[in-house]
């Protein structure tokens, strides 16, 4: 049976976690279906539009995602502190944006007078809001249901759209955060949808890329920040210069038509992180094959489990590949 959403997700332990959908049977109801000779490309832009829509929503920033042909992956960061600043009329602002809310939270949001009588059910309403908002179920719930109900109403059916739950796994230190982050983006490139990079359509890489070729980095994102560093601004403690060489270079290792080597530059950003360039490879090449839960070094692995109960630590062997020999 599957582990409850509460036993897997610790924003005490780590804000970051890698999630992936996939729709029903795996079918191919995104891109092109050579089966049925049907493309539904444009549904994979539905998805990366709903999911840059909720990055501005919820408390939860998106670090890197993927849409692929039959799944979705995202590496998501939890602000609980983000919402918690909020005040009440920000909350409902933010809520309203994707679900209707209460008549009660209506006329809040409007400026009209609350009822006595109303007081107690606004503030219980703004409380789940404000909970559900730094709520990773409840991001995914609003990202593959309004998709779900387009994608049937255009095939004219009913009936499932994604399989049940979505897959979520803890990412436990900035290792494992880089691995999955490079992992995702490099997802079009190893399915031979892509040959580079920057031809990555519905990628985090791809948009990345055209930001900083006006010297930017996407709105939507979660910001590459440099090093670690006394009141610092909320992002990755790595530059984004580094982060798109080391992405350039391992997507051109893991192709088997263009071999390559990882340049000195690059090995700055895996000697920072003490990873073997071998062992780089290894992970990004097959890291949802390696690792089916939390992931980080083992000191990180057994502490998180430990955290929350667990007595198994499942494929803890595979930690070796974040420490150097």
């Amino acid at each position: 049976m599957p582990r409850p959403r509460r036993t897997q997700v610790s924003i005490e332990d780590t804000p970051m976690y890698h999630c992936c959908s996939r729709v029903t049977r795996r079918a191919f109801l995104f891109g092109y279906d050579e089966l049925t000779g049907k493309n539904y490309d444009h549904r994979r832009g539905w998805v990366e539009s709903q999911l840059l829509k909720l990055s501005g929503v919820f408390a939860i920033d998106i670090a890197a995602y993927a849409v692929m042909s039959n799944h979705l992956h995202v590496v998501l960061s939890v602000d609980i502190y983000e919402s918690n600043r909020w005040t009440d009329k920000e909350v409902v602002k933010h809520w309203h944006q994707i679900f209707l809310g209460t008549e009660v939270t209506q006329k809040f949001a409007k400026g009209e007078v609350i009822e006595s009588f109303e007081v107690n059910s606004l503030k219980h309403s703004i409380a789940l809001y404000r909970s559900r908002l730094s709520d990773i179920s409840w991001f995914m719930r609003s990202l593959n249901e309004p998709i779900a109900r387009m994608a049937n109403k255009e095939d004219k059916c009913t009936g499932r759209f994604w399989e049940g739950r979505f897959k979520s796994q803890a990412l436990l230190d900035e290792a494992a955060v880089l691995a999955c982050m490079t992992y995702v983006d490099l997802n079009p490139i190893r399915a031979k949808m892509a040959d580079t990079p920057e031809q990555s359509d519905y990628t985090s890489i791809q948009l990345r890329i055209q930001s900083a070729l006006n010297g930017k980095q996407p709105a939507k994102l979660l910001s590459f920040i440099g090093n670690e560093r006394l009141n610092q601004p909320k992002g990755i403690n790595f530059t984004l210069k580094d982060y798109l060489e080391l992405v350039d270079e391992t997507g051109r290792m893991i192709r088997d038509d263009k071999r390559g080597a990882i340049s000195a530059n690059a090995e700055k950003i895996l000697a920072r992180l003490n990873i073997p360039c071998e062992n780089w490879l290894k992970i990004t090449a097959d890291f949802g094959k390696l690792f089916h839960g939390p992931v980080g070094t083992l000191q990180e692995l057994t502490s998180y489990c430990e955290h929350l109960g667990k007595r198994r630590r499942h494929f803890s062997q595979n930690c070796q590949y974040f420490q150097a020999g």
